[in-house]
């Protein structure tokens, strides 16, 4: 019985450990990528709009 709690222990940290891993990568990679998408939207938004006052 306690070689399958010793088992049960690796897999709890090594689960945490993956979880933590994932979570570095989706802060690192996915968020700074919309992040800078939707600055890049709201430029275009302004530049519109200031295009479109201008010919008024």
């Amino acid at each position: 019985m306690f070689e399958f709690q010793q088992y049960l222990g690796f897999l709890a940290f090594l689960t945490i450990l993956l979880i933590g891993f994932w979570l570095l990568i989706f802060l690192t990679a996915i968020i700074p990528y919309w992040i800078g998408g939707s600055l890049i939207e709201r430029f275009k938004e302004s530049k519109e709009n200031k295009t479109e006052e201008e010919t008024k």
